[in-house]
This record gives structure tokens, C-alpha cells and sequence, in this order.
């Protein structure tokens, strides 16, 4: 039988987040959110294809590669996951997470639902949060007041959507972005929730 004493101390298993939705639907104010009240998260850069938009920083936001230098890392397998959305290429590389987790800390992630899928059979202890709109025409009324995209690339965003919003059943947690305030408070509590789950409690081994 365990020591009782052992599992008196506030340690345990780092994990990985994942926050999916539509483009659209708030995942990035939802990161946000959670970098700064979660705990001890870190944030997963992703790399991409398309065309960096003029208030975004390499390494911060993403890491921008062109079409060739994202394939040869590709066969590299530097990659958890990569995919083809929106007509462009993401990934999330190994090296982001399995680096942050060696540092102690949680691993926040904002993808889409073929990304996420597959980070689910990497890190199956992961925690998945579906972001939701609420109506369809409130995410295009969304993505139109954004002015970053022409009325196709929306037009292909919102055809999408309407294919990744039944993958919601795959995750295990979904929120409904309609009251910003409620439901970034919903995901910070989701997250600590998971935090104290008593499998992630890593008794102290005798004599550490």
C-alpha cells in the first residue's frame, strides 16, 4: 500500500489541451484566456503555409514556411499532426509539445478537428474543447467583420465549418461562444477541473 504521505504535495502529470472550432468561432481569445488564468500552461506554436497577416510575429503566433521547407520537415517527421485547411498546410511540431512537457509545464493547443484527431492518438490523456458558434449565421457575420479574408476564402471557411462542427461529439468537452465572459470562464474551469483529476496525482517516491 501506498504512503499516504506521498500523495500530500501538489504534483502532477503534465497534459496537453486541444481547443478546436470553426474558424471563427473565438478559439484564439479562448487561448488567450487560458494562457493567463490556466495552469501553468504553454502555449504550442504552429507552423503553416499560408501568408502571414500584417499584426502577426514569427514564432509568436505562427512559424511561417514556405510550401518546400513545410514538406521536407514532413518526411522528416518533425510533425504530430499536419493537414490541408482552408487550402493551406498546418502542423504542429513535436518538438513544441514534447519540449514544454519536459519543462513542467501544460501544453495548450489551438487546432483543427483533423489536428486534433490525431494529437488524440498521440497524448490520449489530453483534454479536448470544442469551440461552438452560436448559429451559423453568427460566424459569418464573424468572419466578415474580421476583413481579413476575400468573400471566397469566407465562403470556403463557412464549408467547412458546416463539415467540422458534427465532430464536436469526438471531443469532451464543447462550449457555445455566445456570452464571451461565461464561456472563457467555462474553459478556465474545464482545465482545472482536469488539473485535480486523481489520475494525474504523481505520488513522491520514499526518500525524495
Amino acid at each position: 500500500m501506498s504512503d499516504p504521505e506521498s500523495y500530500l504535495t501538489d504534483v502532477y502529470q503534465r497534459f496537453v489541451v486541444v481547443v478546436s472550432g470553426p474558424s471563427g468561432a473565438g478559439k484564439s481569445s479562448f487561448v488567450k484566456t487560458l494562457l493567463g488564468k490556466g495552469p501553468d500552461f504553454e502555449y504550442s506554436v504552429s507552423a503553416t503555409t499560408r501568408p502571414r497577416r500584417p499584426h502577426e510575429t514569427e514564432g509568436r503566433d505562427y512559424f511561417f514556411l514556405t510550401q518546400e521547407e513545410f514538406q521536407r520537415r514532413v518526411e522528416a517527421g518533425d510533425f504530430v499532426e499536419h493537414a490541408r485547411v482552408h487550402g493551406e498546410w498546418y502542423g504542429t511540431l513535436r518538438s513544441q509539445i514534447d519540449g514544454a512537457l519536459a519543462r513542467g509545464k501544460n501544453v495548450l493547443l489551438d487546432i483543427d478537428v483533423q489536428g486534433g484527431k490525431a494529437v488524440r492518438r498521440v497524448y490520449p490523456g489530453g483534454v479536448f474543447i470544442f469551440i461552438l458558434p452560436p448559429s451559423m449565421e453568427a460566424l459569418e457575420a464573424r468572419l466578415r467583420h474580421r476583413a481579413t479574408d476575400p468573400d471566397e476564402r469566407i465562403r470556403l471557411r463557412l464549408e467547412n465549418a458546416r463539415r467540422e462542427i458534427p465532430m464536436v461529439r469526438e471531443y469532451g468537452y464543447s462550449i457555445v461562444n455566445d456570452d464571451f465572459e461565461e464561456a472563457s470562464r467555462r474553459a478556465v474551469a474545464i482545465v482545472w477541473a482536469e488539473r485535480s483529476r486523481t489520475e494525474r496525482r504523481e505520488p513522491i517516491a520514499a526518500g525524495s
